[in-house]
């Protein structure tokens, strides 16, 4: 019933305060919420078809950042589902650790690590990346996606600081520092139309799905990594 509602007013946001293409001449957003109050953000679009195109990894035991929603939505033959937080305020946190301290998390414990649009937060990335590898079983996966062409998110930035935005270039070589350069994937997902969309706070729901499949590499709105981990990299 909620979300039957939650989606009316999405609709309603949309009909009442429509994009008008042809005239974005403006020094304010259509919505500075990312587009959450008119439907679902176009970065989340992207990162739903990276995860849905991999969805044969999450299984076994699983680790997400915050919530176990994308186990739940995208899991195949999962046999655990946990929930890694720094601290102790998320009640749906299973583990509370921090991924720039190994020694705070369990090591080689996880078949599959769901981190999405996380490292642009910690201003530490290597030792993060250092701390997932940290937690995978041998020939674990990662399924990463950081933030490319965004805007700032003012809640994250006023809690624990927003420092970095990434490339596939950037992204790759700083997992193949820690993973070995033959056991990282990385792609990129955006054009310029959705990534003005995303910057003006248009939902995914405005745009085609032509338009949002479309794929140019100079528009990198989202970079996504899959990282293995072997234990001779």
């Amino acid at each position: 019933m909620i979300s039957k509602i939650r989606s009316l007013s999405h609709k309603v946001r949309r009909s009442l305060n429509k994009p008008k293409w042809h005239d974005l001449r403006r020094v304010t957003p259509i919505s500075d919420v990312f587009g959450l109050d008119r439907g679902t953000p176009i970065d989340r679009y992207y990162i739903e078809r990276f995860l849905e195109k991999n969805r044969s990894f999450i299984k076994g035991h699983v680790l997400e950042v915050a919530e176990n929603t994308y186990t739940q939505k995208f899991g195949t033959f999962v046999q655990t589902s946990d929930v890694l937080h720094y601290d102790s305020s998320n009640r749906q946190a299973t583990i509370v650790g921090d991924l720039t301290s190994p020694s705070s998390l369990p090591r080689n414990s996880f078949d599959c690590f769901i981190c999405t649009q996380t490292l642009n937060f910690i201003f530490d990335v290597k030792k993060a990346i250092q701390g997932i590898r940290h937690l995978l079983c041998n020939n674990g996966i990662a399924l990463i996606t950081v933030a490319g062409i965004c805007q700032i998110s003012r809640y994250d930035m006023e809690r624990w600081g927003d420092y970095w935005r990434f490339t596939k270039q950037s992204a790759f070589k700083a997992f193949t520092e820690v993973f070995g350069e033959k056991n990282v994937e990385v792609a990129s997902y955006g054009n310029v139309l959705s990534c003005v969309g995303l910057l003006e706070g248009i939902s995914s729901e405005e745009l085609t799905k032509e338009e949002l499949d479309y794929n140019d590499e100079v528009y990198q709105m989202v970079v996504s990594i899959i990282a293995t981990k072997r234990m001779n990299k």
